[in-house]
């Protein structure tokens, strides 16, 4: 079995040294071994792992989800699921991408040619940047998400100084922007479905159950219905029919 020191890690999972040592501190990657010197010395199960790691943090898990994703009993299921979504979604983005290089070759051709674009090529045009304006609104509906969750955390002290400082016009702005933001979550919600680790089982659980689940917009910790497992289940945009077709 072969060993491996800090820098040699991080130069193998193209890191930098201080976020080995990093995830060493928050327990995540602690060293096989240590010399007599101190000095951290890893194994290959630690560098399978700090591999691991750096893809669940590239498909957009925290830190604090990457590790309670890794403690969990069911761990190796959750992160097989995690994974076969993120080959879905790129197979997916794939295919997408695939048909819009034909159908840009399609337009120079006809362009060169001085030939008329058939409405079917027009609508395919449309289609796409539809497809962008969509991509482009969900990405700023998560960062709306992820603002709300912080923001949360101040408005209550907020809250209360508007109250106590008797800044009623000022308590009235704060709730109606709460409340937007309560708003723009339920909505990233709504098209979510999860899929449970232990079960295999696909449910909809009712928004308020959603809402309330805690984690990130790869897993959040929630009640299974059919098996009634709670833990980490993975979180899957449901396709509509409209965006299916």
């Amino acid at each position: 079995m072969s060993n491996y020191t800090t820098g040699e890690m991080a130069k193998l999972c193209n890191v930098s040294v201080r976020t080995v040592q990093y995830y060493d501190t928050k327990d995540m990657l602690p060293p096989s071994d240590l010399t007599e010197g101190g000095r951290r010395i890893y194994n290959n199960d630690d560098l399978r792992k700090l591999q691991l790691i750096c893809v669940l943090k590239s498909i957009g898990l925290s830190l604090n989800a990457i590790k309670d994703v890794l403690e969990s009993e069911l761990s190796g299921k959750i992160l097989t699921i995690l994974l076969d979504e993120q080959v879905r979604l790129l197979t997916d983005e794939i295919s997408s991408r695939q048909k819009q290089l034909e159908m840009i070759s399609v337009i120079k051709e006809s362009i060169h040619d001085k030939a008329i674009i058939s409405e079917n090529t027009i609508l395919g045009i449309e289609d796409v940047m539809e497809k962008k304006k969509e991509v482009h609104n969900h990405k700023k509906l998560v960062m709306v998400y992820v603002g709300v969750g912080v923001a949360s955390i101040l408005g209550l002290l907020f809250m209360g100084w508007l109250i106590w400082s008797q800044l009623w016009w000022g308590l009235a702005v704060y709730i109606f922007f709460a409340l937007f933001g309560l708003s723009m979550s339920a909505l990233q919600l709504k098209d979510t479905v999860f899929i449970c680790p232990k079960c295999d089982a696909a449910f909809n659980p009712p928004l308020r159950q959603k809402f309330f689940s805690t984690g990130s917009n790869k897993v959040r910790w929630i009640a299974c219905p059919k098996c009634r497992y709670k833990g980490w289940c993975i979180v899957r945009k449901e396709v509509r029919q409209g965006e299916a077709n």
